[in-house]
């Protein structure tokens, strides 16, 4: 997006390698059975737990920077909280005054709403204190028709879309 930049320097992480969870180690294990799997079981939800969820999101890419939210610690599994059928995901803009913060916020609800099962309310948040506008922000991204209306705005869509692209040598 042109204009202004709101962190031209922001601090660059390394990001973590993904760990083996348990229900990996039991899909590639010849000698322990897995006692919760039957036939029947094809009705049953499968939960989903918070490093899914990171999973998901780790990947988008800043608006401002050729940077992922992982790598500007924007995000991190820590910050992200699973329910029954609820996602709260809270994120932390990497200055107090992050003008990219509600784009940020829109592109995490946006990956969600299309990667998760419908049965999920998904609420996403600035971490408290972490910015000026937080109440302003927070409202925005959990207000439906905000949320429907900027997804209707073409060029907002667009950065959205290429926030979210796996495949982005550089900043927008």
């Amino acid at each position: 997006m042109p204009g202004e930049i709101f962190n031209p320097n922001p601090v660059i992480f390394s990001t973590a390698k993904a760990q083996g969870r348990q229900s990996d180690l039991l899909a590639h294990s010849l000698w322990i059975d897995d006692p919760l799997s039957s036939e029947d079981d094809a009705d049953d939800l499968e939960p989903i737990d918070q490093d899914e969820i990171f999973d998901l999101i780790r990947s988008i890419y800043d608006p401002e920077h050729p940077n992922t939210l992982e790598e500007l610690r924007v995000v991190s599994a820590p910050q992200i909280t699973v329910g029954a059928n609820h996602v709260k995901v809270e994120f932390t803009p990497t200055v107090p005054h992050c003008g990219m913060s509600t784009l940020i916020g829109l592109c995490i609800r946006v990956r969600l709403l299309r990667s998760l099962p419908d049965r999920f309310k998904v609420d996403i948040f600035v971490k408290p204190g972490s910015h000026q506008s937080e109440n302003a922000v927070n409202k925005q991204l959990n207000d439906k028709e905000r949320v429907a209306a900027a997804l209707e705005n073409p060029v907002l869509l667009d950065t959205v879309e290429q926030c979210l692209s796996n495949a982005r040598g550089n900043a927008l």
